[in-house]
């Protein structure tokens, strides 16, 4: 009598880290409780497999590859596993376990519950496998469309940036406390047009003790050069966010206005990208040609002069000409010296006396408060019109979900209520605290005003650089002439000082203490004046 042979298994335990096995027993549960059955069933196992990989898509497990490949060779002829999904969620991997079970290659698959064999009538291995599939095709589903909906209201998918974190309960994104007013003093530093990406990155990590959130197999490590880079492209902290290549209003909080995001990728460059700099000179970088739009840059050169021995530098500035489909014909240089004396002549018409900048701040702070009364009450008012467009927006999603009104409907109306919370949230950005960074402003372009000038002609180049830059977004040159148009808060300044400094030296107020008529006169001049 024929002694039937003694079947040999691989034991073989598997858990993704991914939401399908996320109720799975981890996998040294898995392989004590199989070692336990197998002394229990008295099973020949000849090797154990773990494998932490999923199984929802073939050739993506190695060991289970390498499993199979060695019971197609005669090593093994039984597998023993947690369950039949643990070996298959996908039809290729099925197909090849069922394909040598039928040749008689492999024996037995022994599950903690169940025996497969051979003899077994396919349809129960088909369909126990089938569903290990469907599985995976539902929880796909149900991710996409759980995705798609957090999208639709607001809330960008993923881990979220640095300076804000993922809030598990809601599965929103909240400001990180510890990180966002970090992350926003680097923006702060950027938009001075002073710093480089390395420089910014090195005062957050070595001056300021940043690191990044600690989780379970990342973080709670200094910022990188590349995670610096992303920050600074990364439209999210204006409030928006990119998904499939659309940009989408979010309900975050905004870090940056849409104007400092603009600012800060002028300054790095299109795309994103820093541009490379040969030269460190104050003003490359941020004038334009006034003909073909390319950046000027600067050269310094060397003359001897005999009679002295001594050498002299000479620092000019000219039009790139990089764009290769636009011909410019600015060939002609400018000196740095004549360049700085046009940049002191256009300070000169923004400058007003320090004496001026003293009293007129005392009179505008008189004016704060009912400032700050007005703006508030239209802050109510565009909050209120806020809710209501977001829950006709809310609304109409539930009314997709009931399937009370097709695609083409929804997506319409979807996109006009989204442009009208976008123009809202920005009214709201504009007005919110506005009387504040109203007083705010006004002293920052009254100092400006009566003291850059003065540290222009002291400064270094760094600082001539950054007083520009505060001055106006985009100077430009062509033929030789300098051409500026300064922030829209110091026009006050330019078109309205003369008549108002000529009324201050009539009274005479550096000589003679005011009058209370004179202080309500002149009260009344300069709150009319810069549009309270």
């Amino acid at each position: 009598m024929e002694t039937k042979q003694k079947i040999k298994y691989f034991l073989y335990a598997r858990k993704s880290s991914e939401s399908e096995d996320r109720q799975i027993q981890s996998i040294d549960d898995q392989v004590d409780r199989l070692k336990q059955l197998a002394k229990d069933l008295d099973l020949d196992v000849k090797q154990i497999y773990t494998e932490a990989k999923s199984a929802k898509k073939p050739n993506n497990r190695p060991l289970f590859d390498e499993m199979i490949r060695r019971i197609e060779k005669g090593e093994a002829d039984g597998i023993l596993c947690w369950q039949i999904n643990r070996l298959s969620r996908n039809p290729v991997d099925s197909g090849r376990l069922s394909w040598i079970s039928q040749k008689g290659i492999l024996k037995s698959i022994q599950t903690i519950d169940k025996q497969y064999l051979p003899e077994d009538n396919v349809i129960v291995f088909a369909v126990e496998t089938a569903t290990a599939n469907q599985f995976i095709l539902d929880l796909s589903k149900n991710v996409k469309r759980g995705m798609q909906r957090r999208i639709d209201n607001g809330w960008k998918g993923g881990l979220a940036p640095a300076g804000y974190m993922n809030e598990l309960y809601n599965h929103t994104i909240i400001k990180d406390e510890e990180r966002f007013n970090l992350i926003r003093k680097a923006w702060d530093l950027m938009l001075t047009g002073n710093y480089t990406v390395p420089m910014v990155l090195e005062k957050l990590n070595n001056e300021w003790g940043f690191t990044t959130i600690q989780r379970k197999h990342l973080g709670g490590v200094p910022l990188g050069m590349s995670g610096m880079y992303k920050i600074f492209t990364n439209i999210f902290y204006t409030g928006m966010f990119m998904h499939n290549g659309q940009t989408l209003q979010g309900k975050h909080t905004p870090m940056i206005t849409f104007e400092e995001y603009d600012k800060v990728q002028t300054i790095l460059g299109r795309k994103g990208k820093p541009r490379p700099k040969t030269h460190k000179h104050a003003f490359t970088g941020m004038i334009h040609c006034g003909e073909c739009d390319c950046l000027h840059t600067a050269e310094t050169k060397e003359k001897l002069i005999i009679s002295t021995g001594e050498i002299k530098k000479y620092t000019y500035y000219h039009c790139t000409r990089r764009k290769v489909a636009v011909k410019c014909s600015q060939r002609k240089v400018l000196s740095e010296v004549k360049l700085e004396e046009q940049i002191e002549d256009v300070l000169d018409s923004y400058t007003i006396l320090p004496e001026f900048n003293r009293w007129a701040m005392e009179a505008l702070s008189k004016s704060n408060d009912t400032e700050i009364e007005d703006r508030s009450k239209i802050y109510e008012m565009q909050h209120k019109s806020m809710t209501t467009a977001q829950e006709d927006l809310d609304e109409l999603t539930k009314m997709r979900y009931r399937k009370l009104i097709d695609d083409d409907a929804f997506l319409k109306e979807k996109e006009v209520l989204q442009k009208k919370i976008a123009q809202i949230k920005e009214g709201l950005r504009t007005t919110e605290n506005r009387a504040e960074k109203w007083l705010e402003l006004t002293e920052r372009t009254f100092n400006f005003a009566t003291y850059a000038q003065i540290k222009f002609n002291k400064g270094t180049p760094e600082e001539k650089k950054e007083i520009l830059s505060a001055l106006c977004s985009n100077p430009i040159i062509k033929d030789q002439i300098l051409a500026i148009e300064a922030e829209e808060w110091f026009q006050c300044v330019k078109n309205g000082y003369t008549p108002l400094l000529q009324e201050y030296l009539r009274l005479e107020l550096d000589k003679k203490p005011l009058t209370k008529a004179k202080s309500e006169a002149l009260t009344s001049l300069i709150t009319t004046w810069h549009g309270v």
